[in-house]
């Protein structure tokens, strides 16, 4: 109860605070590509349940058609400002609306598509009896997710093959040992490291995970 009053209440200001700064890049967004301002997809949430996230849109209209499923450094379907946008976390800010509705909390699992979930496996299943987040140690850990999967001749597998269990390692750690005080820690470092700009990819963790597959993973 007092997580979901804190993420009520924290996403409220932040929706109230922001107001103004989000409507000033909604406005970009629309006047430099073509397409709506906001970009909404499908992802699973606690029990497995199917919501839709929110975000600036970052790429081109029609993008999911003309690449795959997760993005890397370089993909020509992100537009100029959407690069931006994507390397200071601002295109994350509309999920604020998905903590107040309660689809979302502050601090859990980041939420997947439900092309990567496995909601009939035990690992999963524990993963999503949380609330997904908006941030969580898997972000920290990949703050630079992108440059881990440029050069990949194929994204998707890599993501699928070497990302995904090390964040699903890291989701677990979150589940069985989250408290209130850990929450807060999480977004202090997290709003430390968006103001440092401190671009850590994780390189360290993915290469101690290359190869190795949770019961969560799934290699294709």
């Amino acid at each position: 109860m007092l997580k979901r009053a804190f993420d009520f209440v924290a996403s409220l200001a932040g929706l109230l605070v922001l107001s103004v700064p989000m409507g000033l890049v909604a406005a970009l967004v629309r006047l430099t590509s073509d397409g709506p301002a906001l970009y909404g997809s499908k992802r699973c949430g606690k029990g497995g349940r199917l919501f839709t996230l929110w975000k600036f849109r970052t790429m081109e209209r029609g993008a999911e058609a003309k690449g795959p499923g997760v993005t890397a450094a370089g993909d020509p379907r992100v537009t100029r400002l959407g690069a931006l946008l994507r390397r200071s976390k601002i295109d994350e800010l509309p999920q604020l609306w998905n903590v107040l509705k309660g689809d979302m909390s502050l601090v859990g699992p980041r939420p997947e598509a439900p092309e990567f979930v496995r909601p009939d496996d035990e690992t999963w299943r524990e993963v999503l009896s949380a609330r997904p987040g908006i941030t969580d140690l898997a972000t920290l850990e990949f703050t630079a997710e992108e440059e881990v999967l440029a050069g990949a001749g194929d994204p998707e597998l890599r993501y699928r093959n070497e990302v995904l269990p090390v964040k699903m390692d890291l989701w677990l750690k979150y589940v069985r040992e989250h408290c209130f005080l850990g929450d807060v820690a999480i977004i202090l470092r997290t709003l430390l490291r968006m103001a440092c700009r401190n671009r850590n990819p994780g390189r360290t963790r993915l290469a101690a995970g290359s190869g190795r597959r949770t019961r969560g993973g799934e290699a294709a």
